[in-house]
C-alpha cells in the first residue's frame, strides 16, 4: 500500500506563497499520475491539480491557474505544489493523491488512500 506524507503547509497572508511537498513510499504505481485535493472548511473535496506519470500532462483548476504550479521528482518519489499569490479562498487541507492501477488502468483512488493532509491558512 502507498504511503503519502505531505508537508509545507502553514499560515500566510494574502499574496503570500507556500510550497507543498508530498513524499511517496510503498506501493507506488510509476506509470500513474499524482495530484492534490483540497477541502476548504464546510466544502466538498476538490481536485486542485494533477500531473501525469511522465509529467507531460497537467490539470489545474480554473481558480488557481497562473498562481499554482505542480511538479514532481520521480526519482525521489516527490510531488510538489508551488502556490503563489495566495487568496483566502485557497485555505483548506491539502491532500496528496497517487493514482492507482487495479488492472483496468490508472484511477483516482478513494480518500482512504490519500495522505493525511497539510493545512493551508490564508488570511487577509
Amino acid at each position: 500500500q502507498v504511503q503519502l506524507v505531505e508537508s509545507g503547509g502553514g499560515s500566510v497572508e494574502t499574496g503570500g506563497s507556500l510550497k507543498l511537498s508530498c513524499a511517496a513510499s510503498g506501493q507506488v504505481f510509476p506509470d500513474c499520475g499524482m495530484g492534490w485535493y483540497r477541502q476548504a472548511p464546510g466544502q466538498e473535496y476538490e481536485l486542485v491539480s494533477s500531473i501525469s506519470a511522465n509529467g507531460v500532462t497537467t490539470y489545474m483548476m480554473d481558480s488557481v491557474k497562473g498562481r499554482f504550479t505542480i511538479s514532481q521528482d520521480k526519482a525521489k518519489r516527490m510531488l510538489y505544489l508551488q502556490m503563489s499569490n495566495l487568496k483566502t479562498e485557497d485555505s483548506g487541507v491539502y491532500h496528496c493523491m497517487a493514482d492507482m492501477d487495479f488492472g483496468l488502468g490508472c484511477i483516482h483512488p478513494p480518500r482512504e488512500y490519500w495522505g493525511q493532509g497539510t493545512q493551508v491558512t490564508v488570511s487577509s
